[in-house]
């Protein structure tokens, strides 16, 4: 087998590829994170999150405004039920 002579310019040229391959790759994990971010939360996570207190957080549980769902006693809410309730409550500007 003939060996191969690596110039610098080939080392060069190697790490430049390199620092593109890292920067892909953590491209993909930060965005993976972003992706993955809770879906299950607890009633205080809720109340924290949109700064209620208890008996509000029960109130739109009760008036089935926000659904939710119990597992041994722990009342979870979805992520996605939370930002479309959000939705459905927004106010339009007003515009003069």
């Amino acid at each position: 087998m003939p060996a191969e002579i690596l110039t610098t310019d080939d080392l060069r040229e190697f790490k430049l590829e390199l620092i593109e391959e890292f920067k892909r790759i953590l491209s993909t994990i930060q965005n993976s994170n972003t992706n993955h971010t809770k879906k299950l939360l607890k009633s205080s996570e809720v109340q924290e999150l949109l700064d209620l207190s208890p008996n509000s957080l029960r109130n739109l549980r009760v008036k089935r405004v926000l659904p939710y769902t119990k597992i041994n006693g722990i009342i979870y809410y979805d992520r996605s039920d939370i930002d479309q309730m959000i939705v459905r409550f927004k106010k339009p500007a007003r515009i003069k």
